[in-house]
């Protein structure tokens, strides 16, 4: 189901009862060219951290927003945002944030059928995922397979099972998929000769603790240019005091408040 306008209860239904929502241009061409271009440098200078390319997670950033620019400037996109503040409430923030990029030839990390949260509470969301097209997907170059109406289900799908119900992420680029994480999915395989470029974020509650503790990963980089909203969804304002003088300071700048105006 590609949708191009938000219906806000159609898309909460979608997602407590299908588990997903498809949502087209979220992103326009210029973002998408400017991000593009941002990652490959970035996964660039992950593959200098590991010394080259014989690594298993080749191809992924680890921590997107350590990179800035529009990794970052996507965190004040309204129409990205809104999504996961109706599941999840305006306090949400990034649990992961990560390239999911499928090089020339290949299947990456995904290419087997997962979740992306390993917890089930009934009726309630803790986590909520979205995978950020930013090429066409093709059956061709790896587009994602997923199994509709699979979030509530706590054991693996058989394969013969998962690849007769589930569907694929044949969608333009700038389109986003918005998923339950715990819904079954699995990445396909690239059989271009091109690399076929998305990010995925995993948003969770801001009690949660996150995959990776980013305000203190970014702590050596100036953020004062950064938005309150962009800090706010990196989990800047969902840090606990870790002393009375930080418990005791003014409201307004304690390092926990879930509403950024």
């Amino acid at each position: 189901m590609l949708k191009t306008i938000l219906n806000k209860e159609q898309f909460i239904n979608d997602i407590q009862s299908q588990g997903y929502s498809i949502v087209e241009n979220i992103l326009d061409r210029d973002f998408i060219n400017k991000m593009k271009n941002e990652l490959k440098d970035a996964i660039q200078s992950e593959a200098t951290y590991h010394n080259g390319k014989d690594y298993s997670d080749y191809g992924m950033v680890m921590l997107c927003s350590l990179y800035g620019g529009a990794f970052i400037e996507i965190f004040d996109n309204p129409k990205m945002m809104e999504p996961f503040n109706l599941i999840l409430g305006d306090g949400c923030i990034v649990y992961a944030y990560i390239s999911s990029s499928m090089p020339p030839s290949s299947g990456n990390y995904s290419s087997r059928i997962h979740v992306d949260s390993p917890r089930i509470i009934p009726g309630y969301i803790t986590n909520m995922g979205a995978t950020i097209l930013l090429d066409d997907f093709t059956e061709e170059n790896g587009a994602t397979w997923f199994l509709p109406c699979s979030q509530n289900t706590y054991e693996p799908p058989s394969e013969e099972y998962f690849f007769s119900h589930a569907k694929r992420l044949i969608a333009k680029a700038g389109t986003v998929w918005f998923f339950n994480a715990r819904t079954w999915h699995l990445g396909g395989h690239n059989k271009t000769n091109k690399w076929r470029h998305a990010l995925t974020f995993n948003m969770c509650r801001p009690w949660m603790k996150q995959r990776v503790d980013i305000p203190r990963a970014m702590s050596g980089i100036d953020i004062s240019n950064y938005s309150e909203r962009a800090l706010q969804k990196l989990g800047f304002y969902a840090q606990i005091p870790a002393s009375y003088d930080e418990y005791y300071v003014p409201l307004e700048k304690r390092k926990f408040k879930q509403k950024v105006e």
